[in-house]
């Protein structure tokens, strides 16, 4: 990574940066705090920035909080291939192991929440408490795109855009990423994003190699669907969640609608709860923090967190 690049990602606050290899793969670690471990894994087309709040409200209940850049994003390797969700699963398992834990609690925002669920899957060991915001089960996903072409397709209608190849990525960089800030206008509720978080994000979007990769975890999540790494995808998400689950969803989510998420519960066998954050859009955990860090919280701090 370029300087320049490093000063963007590596923005100052009460957190250290770090880079950490997991599986060949370098990662850059954003992290503070002491105690259980939490991972923090981001959406589209952010990086860890997203958790720049929960970097400060989760250390101060006294977790030790780790925001990673996905492979592809900001200033982590981003190498040609490995973007499907089995590939990043074992990745974030594999972070959780280099940072020293055996385990972790894990919350995933958008694809880091696909992510997240896939871990409980594929790594249910590793995975304590699964926290998952704006991110349906896959399999729920898949379904409503199916079932409700006219609104859940129509709301992901940018993942088909993105199939094709080159264009789009040109199209996401374009005028100093436009494309990517009127993404967050449109996907979160009235008064974000804050200009801070909107210049940074569209910055990071630029770093050389972001926009493909980036684009590449839509590719694999609609191309794999008929083929056999996809179908083996499917196949095994169908095992329940053993970990007692939240789900946090904004009310008014324009890109994944909130009625495309319910119903994400019939896949978890351990304690889940689903709360709907009034007010907000696609990005709960930054629009509202103080009331999604409540729920959140609260959440952790419950010893038998209800069905």
């Amino acid at each position: 990574m370029s300087g320049h690049d490093a000063s963007l990602i590596e923005v100052d606050g009460p957190w250290t940066h770090r880079a950490i290899s997991a599986g060949g793969t370098r990662f850059h670690v954003a992290e503070a705090g002491e105690g259980p471990l939490v991972l923090l894994l981001h959406g589209f087309p952010e990086f860890w920035w997203s958790w720049r709040n929960q970097l400060e409200s989760l250390p101060a209940a006294g977790y030790r909080a780790a925001a990673i850049d996905l492979r592809g994003y900001g200033g982590s390797d981003k190498p040609p291939r490995g973007y499907d969700l089995v590939t990043l699963a074992g990745d974030a398992a594999g972070l959780i192991r280099a940072l020293g834990e055996a385990g972790a609690i894990v919350v995933g925002h958008d694809w880091g929440g696909l992510l997240a669920w896939t871990m409980a899957v594929y790594h249910p060991k590793i995975v304590q408490r699964l926290a998952v915001v704006g991110a349906p089960h896959p399999l729920r996903l898949r379904r409503s795109v199916r079932e409700s072409p006219r609104e859940q397709g129509w709301a992901a209608r940018h993942t088909f855009g993105f199939q094709v190849p080159v264009l789009p990525e040109r199209r996401l960089v374009r005028d100093d990423a436009a494309l990517v800030g009127r993404l967050l206008h449109e996907w979160s509720g009235p008064g974000w994003p804050d200009e801070e978080t909107e210049r940074l994000v569209r910055r990071a979007v630029q770093i050389p190699g972001v926009a493909h990769s980036a684009l590449e975890y839509h590719r694999w999540f609609i191309r794999s669907q008929a083929r056999p790494d996809g179908i083996r995808y499917a196949h095994r998400m169908r095992a329940p969640v053993q970990a007692p689950t939240l789900q946090l969803h904004g009310a008014l989510d324009k890109c994944t609608l909130p009625e495309s998420a319910q119903g994400s519960g019939q896949y978890v066998a351990a304690p889940y709860r689903w709360r709907l954050i009034e007010g907000t859009g696609h990005f709960p955990h930054q629009e509202r923090p103080g009331e999604f860090d409540e729920h959140l919280l609260g959440w952790l701090a419950d010893p038998e967190p209800d069905r």
